[in-house]
C-alpha cells in the first residue's frame, strides 16, 4: 500500500511560498539539517538584467581565468577564491569529459556552489568528493553532477523534474539552463534548510533562483500535476526504476537515474520513445560506459554510490532498497 503522508509543502524559491503545512521531522534530522545560516556568504550584487531571464544573459567567458574572474567580481562582486577554486575544478571537469558542451560550462560557471556545500571553505566547496550536509544526505561532487547534466541536454524550453532536492545545487545549476525546472525533496527538514538558503540568495543577488518550484513530497512518484517532463534527473540511488517517474517522461523525453544495490550503481540514461504501431519503448544505457569511449588510455568509472532513494513510514524516511 503506498503511504500518503497527510502534509505535503509545496513551495517557489524566493519568497518561499507555502501551500500546506511542512511536515514535522525527528529532533535530530532538525537539528542536522538547520545549521546552514552561517555558511552563506552572499556578498556582492546581481547581474544587470538577469531578472526574469534564464542563463542568456549572464555569460561568463570559458577560455580564461583572469576574463572569468574579472567578469564574474564585476557582474556579481565574487570572492575571488572561491572563483579560482571553481576555476580550476572546471578544467579538470572538461579533461575528464564531465563537461563538453558550452551550455553546461557556463551554468557550471554561474552557479555558486558554495552557498550549498554547508562549508565556507573554498578548497572544500569545490573538491572532486561529494560533502555531507546532514539529514544523512550529501551534496554529490562537481564532476558527477556535471555528467549528469551533460547527459540530460537539457534546452531552454525544456521542462525539467528533479527528483530528491537536497542541498538545492543541482536544482540551481539546471536553472541556468531552462526556466522549467521542478524539485523534490522528501525529507522536510532538509527542504525547509534548503528554503532558508534560496530566499536569501534571491534576495540578495540570483534572482533566477525565483523561478525553481519545488515541493516536500516522496519523490518515486514524481509530480504528476506538472508532467509531462522533458527530462527527469533523480539524485538518489534505487534498485529499479520507478514506472511513476517513467509515466510521467514525455515521449521523446530523457531521464538520468543510478540504479542498483546500496554503493554500486550504475548511472543510467533513458530515453523514452513511440514505434511506429505507437509502442512505448525505453532503451537505456550506462553513462559512464558511454564516455569511456570517448577518453583513450584513461580509467573509467563504471559504477556509482548514491545516497538512497527514501520513503515515508510514519514520520521517518527510510531506504527503498527493498524494491518497493
Amino acid at each position: 500500500m503506498r503511504f500518503v503522508h497527510p502534509r505535503i509543502r509545496v513551495a517557489a524559491a524566493a519568497p518561499a511560498l507555502i501551500v500546506g503545512a511542512l511536515m514535522a521531522g525527528t529532533a535530530a534530522e532538525a537539528f542536522a539539517c538547520a545549521r546552514v545560516s552561517g555558511t552563506i556568504l552572499v556578498t556582492g550584487k546581481p547581474a544587470t538584467g538577469t531578472e526574469g531571464t534564464s542563463d542568456h544573459s549572464l555569460n561568463p567567458p570559458l577560455e580564461n581565468f583572469e576574463a572569468f574572474a574579472d567578469f564574474m567580481q564585476k557582474a556579481r562582486g565574487d570572492k575571488p577564491a572561491f572563483l579560482r577554486a571553481k576555476w580550476d575544478r572546471y578544467q579538470a571537469m572538461i579533461e575528464n569529459i564531465d563537461l563538453w558542451r558550452n551550455k553546461e560550462k557556463r551554468a557550471f560557471l554561474a552557479t555558486p556552489r558554495e552557498e550549498f556545500s554547508r562549508t565556507r571553505d573554498a578548497g572544500r566547496s569545490y573538491a572532486h568528493s561529494f560533502l555531507d550536509i546532514g539529514c544523512g544526505v550529501t551534496i554529490s561532487g562537481p564532476h558527477i553532477v556535471g555528467r549528469m547534466t551533460s547527459e540530460l541536454d537539457v534546452r531552454p524550453a525544456d521542462k525539467v523534474l528533479e527528483i530528491g532536492t537536497g542541498s538545492g545545487y543541482q536544482a540551481a545549476l539546471l536553472s541556468y539552463l531552462t526556466p522549467h525546472v521542478f524539485s523534490v525533496e522528501i525529507i522536510p527538514s532538509l527542504s525547509e534548510a534548503t528554503d532558508r538558503i534560496y530566499t536569501k540568495l534571491t534576495a540578495a543577488k540570483y534572482v533566477e533562483y525565483s523561478r525553481i518550484r519545488r515541493k516536500t513530497a516522496d519523490g518515486y512518484f514524481g509530480w504528476p500535476e506538472h508532467a509531462p517532463f522533458a527530462k527527469i534527473i533523480v539524485t538518489a540511488g534505487i534498485d529499479h526504476i520507478p514506472p511513476p517517474l517513467v509515466k510521467q517522461l514525455a515521449v521523446g523525453g530523457t531521464m538520468i537515474i543510478p540504479v542498483g544495490p546500496p554503493g554500486a550503481q550504475s548511472l543510467l540514461k533513458l530515453t523514452k520513445t513511440r514505434s511506429e504501431t505507437g509502442r512505448i519503448r525505453i532503451q537505456r544505457h550506462d553513462i559512464y560506459a558511454a564516455k569511456c569511449s570517448r577518453a583513450e588510455n584513461q580509467r573509467c568509472k563504471r559504477k556509482v554510490s548514491f545516497v538512497a532513494l527514501t520513503k515515508y513510514q510514519g514520520e521517518k524516511t527510510v531506504s527503498r532498497w527493498d524494491g518497493k
